[in-house]
């Protein structure tokens, strides 16, 4: 299939017709997760879902404004998926480093999808992001004998520009201090507590969330809280997959609430599996244990079942290649020697090195019996980081009035087609901050009239959409393992969106009392439903994506084909709960709807 600027729909997802031109004002789809009517509401300026690097940065610089700011976070103030981060946090403060250099290495990874003046805001605001970080209270590794940062490299970087933190425990060190520093500020939080959907007034502007408080406190149960702005950094999806790294609270919820508010999502297809994760087995499943780029960086080898390097002569940096290479690499070798993993072979570093720059990862292998200073780490990809998400603009602003987005859960159009290892703690410093800037330079708006209310427009009315079953969560994750994984084929993604379509038609007619009776509204059901719907979606792209680019790997296809899929897509729930697929006309986005 060639691309057009024409709007176009997978297969079995939808139709429709247009041009890939700005959007106009979004009117939502009126679509709503079933759930009990809010109980209690708060009102705030701001309310911020999320408490990783991204989350937390825009609600201290928000609040440092004065601006009434709420922190809504799925589990604990420190569970996101920041403190699973083990090699640290990219930016150009070393000797002989450039934002140049780091928008060159950042390129290449993205594939030809990356957007060049994203990459060059992140590069070059990026380093003064780190500082004041630093002088927020996080405390990175220095070099021996001084008070300079100590830098390590990882994949597709040439520079060593790597920033870490107790040895191979940055992302759990940045999140303490910006923990601490939220505690410190005194701002209003609401931990164990579910996002559920977008409020809107009448004129699909923005105007809060429902959210659902998981156990007793000052709120329990459904309730809202009401602000004109609201900022998504809700973290991945990664959990729609059987092996991950990402926490079990990674469950697509901040893309399918978009989706449902009528925003925009883009480059879902591209999700990075990361090449060197702790296998324990054909069975495992659930968040696994990373062993981090760094660790290569530092230099380990990866070998077969042989014990033979064969990244050399693959790429010039070898292990280090961009982690798409990496992963590749691995499976070919692995479906050669049919065998099911690779191995990372670091005994050359001694004891003293693996209890000191990565006691993190070593205790974490020796808890499952294996010994990294005595023999290799058994490792395979699993799903890591998505490189999509809500489509944003360089202020973070969705084309929702009112919505924002940073982080995993925001496609900046930084990361293109294949993230840039420690790319990511970077972007959601840097474009929270971005977001902050944004909401704090214009007078606070006063909250709608009708925002209690929440009055989707007419040309929407809200419906609200059947819950799956708690149990349905495993079989989603084993379909998108199967079909939709490190390897793909249209074969593998018909199969798998067929089998998606036949669980979401269940879960309608159960809804509609043809079938089964519908689950009860809850945690679980809400979880399983947001994660059919980014399934759905990611299949959708990577039907669609006809070409092997990045990490978005057809075997049907194995060439990168610039001519017919150098562009991305623009995707949308309809209010029908029909997928519509718009492609753009170049490899760059259209301006969303300032809010």
């Amino acid at each position: 299939m060639t691309a057009t600027g024409r709007e176009g729909t997978a297969t079995g997802t939808g139709t429709g017709t247009g041009t890939d031109s700005a959007p106009g004002p979004v009117p939502g789809t009126g679509i709503r997760l079933t759930a009990p009517a809010p109980g209690w509401s708060i009102e705030a300026d701001v309310v911020v879902v999320g408490s990783g690097v991204a989350g937390l940065t825009a609600a201290l610089r928000c609040a440092a404004a004065g601006r009434r700011t709420v922190v809504v976070t799925k589990a604990r103030l420190d569970d996101g998926s920041t403190r699973w981060a083990q090699g640290g946090i990219a930016a150009a403060l070393g000797d002989g480093d450039t934002p140049e250099q780091h928008l060159a290495d950042t390129l290449v990874a993205g594939a030809g999808l990356c957007d060049e003046a994203a990459v060059r805001t992140l590069v070059t605001e990026g380093p003064d992001a780190v500082h004041r970080l630093i002088r927020s209270g996080a405390r990175f590794d220095t070099a021996p004998g001084g008070d300079e940062i100590a830098l390590t490299r990882e994949g597709g970087h040439h520079r060593r520009r790597i920033a870490h933190a107790g040895g191979d425990a940055t992302g759990a060190e940045i999140s303490r201090a910006l923990v601490e520093a939220v505690r410190a500020a005194g701002l209003r939080t609401i931990e164990n507590a579910l996002v559920l959907d977008l409020l809107t007034d009448a004129g699909g502007r923005t105007s809060g969330v429902t959210l659902h408080v998981m156990g007793e406190g000052q709120h329990d149960g459904v309730g809202a809280v009401h602000a004109p702005a609201v900022v998504l950094a809700t973290g991945g999806m990664g959990q729609v997959f059987s092996a991950t790294t990402n926490p079990a609270v990674s469950t697509g919820d901040g893309v399918a609430l978009a989706l449902r508010a009528g925003a925009e999502v883009s480059d879902l297809e591209f999700v990075q599996f990361h090449p060197t994760v702790l296998y324990l087995g054909p069975e495992a499943e659930g968040q696994q244990p990373l062993i981090s780029e760094a660790v290569r960086g530092e230099g380990a080898h990866l070998v077969d079942a042989d014990g033979t390097r064969f990244m050399v002569g693959q790429h010039e940096l070898a292990e280090l290649a961009p982690r798409d290479i990496v992963a590749k690499a691995i499976m070919r070798r692995a479906h050669e020697q049919g065998v099911t993993h690779m191995h990372l072979d670091g005994r050359h570093f001694g004891a003293q090195m693996w209890e000191t720059r990565f006691p993190t990862i070593l205790a974490a292998c020796r808890s499952h019996g294996i010994d990294p200073v005595t023999e290799p780490i058994p490792v395979a990809p699993a799903a890591h980081y998505a490189s999509g998400g809500v489509r944003t603009d360089l202020r973070g602003r969705t084309t929702v009035p009112g919505l924002y987005a940073c982080g995993e859960v925001a496609c900046t159009g930084v990361h293109g087609a294949n993230r840039l290892a420690s790319n990511s703690l970077l972007e959601g410093l840097v474009f929270a901050e971005r977001i902050a800037a944004d909401l704090t330079e214009r007078p606070a708006p006063d909250p709608a009239p009708d925002s209690a209310g929440d009055r989707a427009p007419a040309s929407a009315p809200r419906t609200t959409l059947p819950l799956l079953a708690p149990e349905t969560r495993t079989a989603v994750q084993r379909i998108m393992t199967a079909g939709a994984g490190v390897l793909r084929s249209a074969e593998s993604l018909a199969r798998a969106a067929a089998e998606l379509d036949r669980i979401h038609r269940e879960a309608t007619r159960a809804g509609a009392g043809t079938a089964h009776k519908s689950p009860e509204p809850g945690v679980e059901a809400w979880e399983a439903t947001n994660l059919l719907c980014v399934a759905r979606v990611l299949v959708a792209a990577a039907q669609r994506r006809a070409e092997t680019r990045g990490c978005h790997w057809r075997e049907d296809h194995p060439d990168r084909d610039d001519a017919s899929w150098r562009r991305h897509f623009r995707i949308t729930l309809d209010a029908d709960r029909a997928l519509t697929l718009r492609t753009t006309a170049t490899a760059g986005f259209p301006p969303t709807t300032a809010p």
